[in-house]
């Protein structure tokens, strides 16, 4: 009932009530009250909801394909110690973790990579800490388009931006399968940028760098059948205890998408694998032997 009709009915029964039983029927109308009180409560509660996940849901729809995947924060942090691929976590009106979002998402992938010329983008960033990496673009492999070097040197901000940006020039749509991070760094830390050094006891503690890892999350693959791959090269992270620690770590970061770290040493038969799918082995061999070297005659990768 509307309140002026509500009142009005409550007049209306109170004119019936003998007088003696005055106080049952206060009491009884005290109750009627808090009872309505609380059943507005939940139908505006529920219209919230409602009117929310509607809100959501037409903005999911309107999103352009280069804006990163919503991932909600509870399901990073509730993850940690789950599988290693989570969607579900609820119901919509519950508040859910934008399920409806992360299917809307992964079709549109799918539509991205449909026909027979596709083939998945591969992410090379480089860290411009390397010696000579700037020479770096010239000794990816030439016989496979698929393969995106960016050479980095500012900002974690920047950087994801650039990834956003060159994958939407590849094709609108398209993730990440494969990717190589080229930096420097030693048994159980990473150098990613200058004076960032990543450990697994730093990487979430400041923020900006914990934050760079959710957003690469974003740009990973819904649709790879297998986890995707993350290569670390330039230094074996691996050395001891505190690499496997660090890769735990950046994996729980990137949660819900699947992802898998490796680290092979460049002399052994998987490092040579790694090389190879992202360089042309030759070159990459060539570059590695000047890397150091004060000449800069570099025709030969040109």
């Amino acid at each position: 009932l509307e309140s002026a009709d509500r009142h009005k009915h409550l007049f209306l029964v109170c004119i019936w009530f003998p007088k003696e039983n005055m106080f049952s029927f206060q009491t009884a109308t005290t109750t009627m009250q808090a009872n309505f009180r609380k059943h507005l409560r939940m139908v505006g509660s529920r219209r919230m909801k409602a009117q929310t996940f509607a809100e959501r849901r037409a903005k999911s729809f309107n999103r352009s394909w280069s804006d990163p995947t919503p991932v909600k924060q509870d399901s990073l942090n509730d993850s940690k110690d789950s599988g290693d691929l989570q969607t579900t976590c609820g119901t919509p009106e519950e508040g859910g973790c934008e399920d409806m979002d992360w299917e809307e998402e992964k079709e549109m992938e799918r539509l991205a990579c449909e026909g027979d010329d596709f083939i998945p983008p591969k992410i090379i960033l480089i860290s411009s800490k390397v010696p000579k990496a700037e020479y770096v673009p010239n000794i990816i492999r030439r016989d496979d388009p698929s393969i995106i070097p960016i050479l980095y040197v500012t900002v974690f901000v920047l950087c994801a931006e650039e990834i956003e940006k060159r994958l939407t020039a590849y094709r609108r749509g398209s993730k990440i399968w494969r990717m190589l991070i080229f930096c420097q760094g030693g048994p159980g830390h990473l150098y990613l940028l200058k004076n960032k050094v990543a450990t697994f006891a730093k990487v979430e503690k400041e923020e900006d760098m914990s934050l760079f890892w959710k957003r690469l999350s974003r740009f990973m693959s819904k649709v790879n059948p297998e986890p995707n791959l993350i290569h670390i090269m330039g230094c074996y992270v691996l050395g001891n205890p505190n690499g496997e620690k660090l890769f735990q770590k950046l994996k729980n970061l990137m949660r819900p998408y699947s992802v898998t770290f490796e680290s092979p040493l460049e002399l052994s038969a998987q490092g040579k694998d790694m090389i190879e799918m992202y360089f042309d082995f030759r070159l990459f061999r060539l570059w590695k032997t000047r890397q150091h070297s004060k000449l800069l005659d570099y025709e030969d990768l040109l």
